[in-house]
């Protein structure tokens, strides 16, 4: 609803010090259903397809990311300009009734057997055929008392079990951050007609890599997936680079950008979650947004400023330099636990 608030009152008020005040709504709600979307994904998904659910769970996330930037190019293209605010907010209003569908703690014996909110209502399958049909009510009378569920002695807010997927996001998503704010204007700046093909591009290969790397995610070493994105992201803004003499191939970029962007996401998720307690899965996504937020955050303001001063592809050679150093940061801190397993 602070998602929804601070998009509506966007569209109606003017004035710089209303729309900063309505974008940190929009922040807040957008961190609060971020962080519980994950963490819901987190606690329906069965122990053995844990990574590749959340893969598919990230699939949705990435093409967001990939699909606003041209959605928003055309609304704010429209007239008038504030259609751009409509336009989100309509599609804020409809994520309201899909919340209000979510609601899988009044039915947790209908969730997998080793999916962890069930194991935290039930303790396995053995005490849940025992528990009869007040499951539910149970599940939610022991998790306020704290009996089962989160534990009370939770002391800190944040998981430092989840920093080694949040840290190499951190390291990576300033580069992602470019792609979003940026490519787009990149685009207009060469010249190129038809600059928003780059994000379809990109949104349509992050299907084909998560249909494709799925179920890959419990099988496959984390860093080899990350190496691979890594060559990926590296190959798409060296090919932005020849845009210039080459304007095909700014477009054709948002493959391996696409490629790029829905390996890391999921993938760094599911080593923040898996790398933690069960019980800290809520904060560990937190942890993993907060970086993701951090990333991001910084990136407008430091690209902005490159752009400004250096030029788009100093900007780019940067970009590609983040990307880089994401693929250290991963041999440097991700958990030598296996695929599936924890440190």
């Amino acid at each position: 609803m602070l998602l929804l608030i601070g998009t509506a009152f966007s569209a109606v008020m003017g004035g710089a010090g209303v729309l900063v005040a309505c974008r940190l709504l929009q922040g807040a709600g957008f961190s609060a259903a971020t962080t519980a979307a994950a963490t819901a994904a987190s606690d329906i998904l069965p122990e053995s397809r844990l990574g590749e659910g959340l893969g598919y769970y990230g699939l949705g996330q990435a093409l967001a990311l990939s699909i606003g930037p041209a959605m928003a190019l055309f609304l704010v293209s429209t007239e008038p300009p504030e259609n751009l605010y409509l336009g989100l907010g309509a599609v804020a209003v409809l994520a309201v009734p899909f919340a209000a569908l979510c609601r899988y703690e009044r039915n947790p014996q209908r969730l997998p057997e080793t999916s962890a909110y069930r194991l935290r209502c039930f303790g396995g399958a053995d005490q849940l055929s025992e528990t009869g049909s007040n499951s539910a009510s149970v599940c939610c009378k022991l998790d306020r008392e704290g009996k089962v569920g989160v534990s009370r002695h939770c002391w800190g807010i944040f998981e430092k079990r989840a920093l080694p997927g949040a840290f190499t996001l951190l390291v990576i998503r300033p580069a992602f951050g470019f792609g979003l704010f940026f490519m787009g204007s990149y685009g207009a700046d060469l010249g190129i007609q038809g600059a928003g093909m780059f994000y379809t591009a990109s949104a349509i290969s992050m299907v084909a890599v998560r249909l494709v790397s799925g179920s890959l995610m419990d099988r496959v070493d984390p860093f080899k997936m990350m190496a691979f994105a890594v060559g990926c992201g590296l190959c798409a803004f060296g090919m932005s680079l020849t845009a210039p003499w080459f304007n095909l191939l700014f477009c054709l970029a948002g493959i391996p950008y696409g490629l790029c962007q829905g390996i890391v996401i999921p993938l760094n998720q599911a080593v923040s979650v898996k790398n933690t307690p069960q019980r800290r899965w809520g904060a560990a996504n937190a942890m993993y947004l907060l970086a993701n937020d951090i990333g991001i955050g910084a990136a407008s303001m430091i690209w902005g400023f490159i752009n400004d001063s250096f030029g788009f592809s100093v900007a780019i050679v940067c970009v590609m330099g983040c990307i880089a150093a994401s693929l250290a940061a991963a041999r440097a801190v991700y958990p030598n636990c296996g695929v599936t397993g924890r440190r």
